[in-house]
């Protein structure tokens, strides 16, 4: 299996298109295939392109794949044609992954009878739109002038109807500063879209972009918009800002556009040949081009190539000069078309190298909050944050599903637990699940992720012992409770749970009959440990899989009775010997899930508490190394409700390595071990201390105080 497999297909339906935008990489850059190629995607295209996919999703094991419906304008293939590609895909791929069907149009065409297409396959719909009518009619217009705006606004306003509007994937404008930054994002987000996504216009350092030389164009046009995004309190997602606050804090890139990550994208073209990103058509003609095609050529085959592998090396891949730039993991050195040069190849920084910096280091500066919090100087308020951080994304998810029937009944007996204090110990337990964290982090996809939500919901009520009943569409017979347990029903399908004082029914709700009741339950089980809360192992949650290690199936019951008794004694074991590590321990760790043989211990991606551990974990292991691990959650958890830096900054890494090298020094026996961590912590406290007194924040100075102090006690 390759560590980073292709999950996102182009398939171009049709080659033409209806708009002359004349910054289209398609037609007006560099390459023309487009000219030697079928107009239409053929029905043995198709379906060949679907077979290709699916044999990849089997053999790499793919948990979901995206098919994006693209052109040209795809929706110039006319609804018929596009219901037998959508049924075609539809019924290659998804008895064997979760099939996610997009489709990229201007929306000049889109109809009713498209969107009935749409939503019998699924298929999500992203328009371009550049803003207001001035700055859209600059560049996307039909070919003799005429303005494009109306028949766009026009499609925008079917998508936002009731019964398609989750249909709705968002507005993709690309950039032009001689329009006014404030004007277009109000525009846009005046329309409701749940997405917009800026993209800069593509451009190589042979043929740059207007304005470039002139300062940082580009980045100012988006600090504007971005600062109009916060002043409006960030009513959507912005693809484009997401992105850069996640690298800042060190989350993943969320578009090849900035940071690091490795392109996971193929583009089959109408006639079946495999091609790069259709970015790369700005290079020079062929610049996109494999020489492979569906008929001769599997995935595995496309992601060897050359090119393909000069775009997925991340770090490696980029230019000396980008190296050496302190905002690198939130650029990553650009869009790769965006560095090409006939002299250098794709071996240069971007084209808007200066823009990308100085938007990185804007939002940088905009977003670092330098007040000292609570969390910074007591576990307990730590905690405390997380609850209220997952509180604020419980309320954005409230804003994503808002007048869907069955969220609401779930978000009103929310808010009646939260009115009442004897349940506010439950919600909170909900709420600091670890895995919970991953759901309520994309609330933009509330609708995809509503079971999750909606049992959630269920486990509070559980929980509290308060009447209520709610019912919803579950994707499996098996439905997990956050903290409780599973509830295992006859089949998928419409679940129903009645809660009551003294416990629950569940039951698979039937349209044209009776109710049937739960098949099964399987309760998940705690750590029991003197003078601490009990640490809850989950070995079930469907969301668990967030650790660098794979995650066990459930466990039999004499697995999990020989799991949890090898459990109780490492800890004990570790608070012996490590008083001082159980303290960090206990204030970070309240789940543990089991892992795959062999996989040790670590720590997992999501929320605070959340500890993976081999079911063949060796006890002394543990003893050493989770003190360390309980340290590095903690310093994780604590970054994500307070800022110790400016976010992006070198002293990140700084903070890092004195917090590992002081939890090194104090697990080791005194000796050249011991002594070899200090130096390093040392040199790191230094380095944290020789920094511009702008770097570091008040919460930065405490922790740095807080880590000098412990460095004092082991040094001795």
């Amino acid at each position: 299996m390759t560590d980073s497999p292709i999950q996102e297909l182009v398939l171009k339906v049709h080659s033409l298109c209806n708009l002359a935008c004349d910054h289209c990489y398609v037609y007006e850059h560099a390459d023309q295939s487009w000219r030697s190629r079928p107009a239409l995607i053929s029905e043995k295209t198709v379906k060949q392109a679907a077979r290709r996919l699916a044999e990849y999703a089997v053999a790499e094991g793919l948990d979901s794949v995206s098919v994006i419906l693209h052109g040209g304008e795809p929706l110039l293939i006319g609804p018929a044609r596009l219901r037998q590609i959508c049924a075609e895909l539809d019924r290659m791929l998804s008895p064997i992954t979760e099939l996610d069907l997009r489709i990229h149009s201007n929306g000049v065409l889109l109809r009713k009878q498209h969107l009935e297409i749409f939503a019998e396959f699924g298929v999500k719909v992203g328009i371009s739109l550049d803003g207001d009518r001035a700055a859209n009619d600059r560049h996307r217009v039909y070919r003799k002038g005429r303005s494009s705006y109306n028949d766009v606004l026009r499609a925008v306003d079917i998508l936002r109807l009731p019964e398609y509007q989750h249909l709705f994937l968002g507005l993709l404008c690309t950039v032009d500063v001689a329009n006014d930054p404030v004007v277009v994002h109000d525009a846009l987000t005046a329309l409701g879209p749940p997405r917009i996504d800026y993209l800069l216009p593509h451009s190589t350092w042979d043929h740059p972009p207007p304005a470039h030389g002139r300062g940082t164009p580009y980045a100012d046009w988006l600090l504007k918009a971005f600062d109009r995004w916060e002043e409006q309190g960030r009513p959507m997602a912005v693809r484009t800002f997401a992105s850069v606050l996640s690298t800042l804090r060190g989350g993943p890139s969320l578009t090849e556009a900035w940071g690091l990550a490795p392109s996971a994208l193929a583009v089959v073209e109408t006639d079946g040949t495999f091609e790069q990103a259709d970015s790369l058509k700005t290079a020079y003609d062929g610049a996109a081009g494999t020489g492979y095609d569906i008929f001769r050529h599997g995935f595995e085959e496309f992601l060897e190539h050359p090119g393909v592998q000069a775009r997925r090396k991340g770090i490696a891949g980029i230019s000396d000069a980008c190296h050496r730039c302190p905002v690198v993991e939130s650029c990553g050195g650009g869009l790769y078309a965006h560095r090409y040069s006939t002299a250098r190849g794709f071996d240069n920084p971007s084209v808007f190298c200066a823009d990308l910096r100085a938007f990185v280091e804007g939002v940088a500066e905009r977003t670092t909050e330098r007040t000292l919090v609570p969390a910074t100087t007591d576990h307990d308020e730590l905690r405390a944050a997380h609850v209220e951080l997952n509180r604020t994304l419980l309320a954005r998810m409230n804003a994503s599903l808002a007048g869907h029937p069955d969220w609401e009944a779930a978000w009103q007996l929310l808010l009646r637990l939260d009115s009442d204090e004897k349940a506010d110990a439950h919600i909170d337990a909900i709420l600091t699940h670890p895995y919970l964290r991953r759901t309520l982090h994309h609330p933009q996809e509330g609708l995809a992720h509503l079971p999750h939500i909606m049992a959630a919901a269920t486990a509070a009520a559980i929980r509290s012992g308060v009447e209520a009943t709610l019912t919803w569409e579950h994707p499996t017979a098996d439905v997990y409770l956050p903290t409780l347990g599973t509830v295992r029903l006859p089949h998928a399908g419409r679940v129903g749970f009645t809660m009551t004082a003294d416990g629950f029914q569940a039951s698979a709700v039937q349209e044209n009959g009776p109710s049937v009741p739960t098949t099964s339950w399987r309760p998940l089980t705690a750590l029991e440990l003197a003078g601490r809360s009990p640490i809850l192992i989950d070995d079930s949650d469907p969301c668990r899989d967030c650790f660098p290690a794979p995650t066990t199936a459930p466990l039999s019951p004499g697995d999990l009775a020989r799991f949890r008794k090898r459990l109780r004694a490492a800890y004990e074991a570790m608070c012996e010997c490590t008083p001082d590590g159980r303290v960090v321990v206990d204030a970070v760790v309240t789940t543990i899930t089991p892992l795959v043989p062999t996989s040790g211990l670590c720590l997992g991606a999501h929320g605070l508490g959340a500890l993976g551990v081999a079911v063949d974990f060796d006890p002394e292991r543990f003893v050493r190394e989770l003190p360390l691990l309980g340290r590095r959650s903690r310093l994780a958890a604590l970054r994500e409700v307070a800022d110790l830096n400016v976010v992006g900054s070198s002293a990140r890494h700084m903070f890092d390595t004195a917090n590992e090298e002081i939890g090194a020094a104090a697990t080791a026996s005194p000796g050249p071990v011991r002594s070899a961590a200090l130096q390093r912590a040392r040199q790191a406290l230094d380095q944290l201390d020789a920094l511009d007194d702008a770097q570091l924040t008040e919460n930065g100075t405490y922790a740095l105080e807080e880590l000098r102090g412990e460095w004092r006690r082991i040094h001795g």
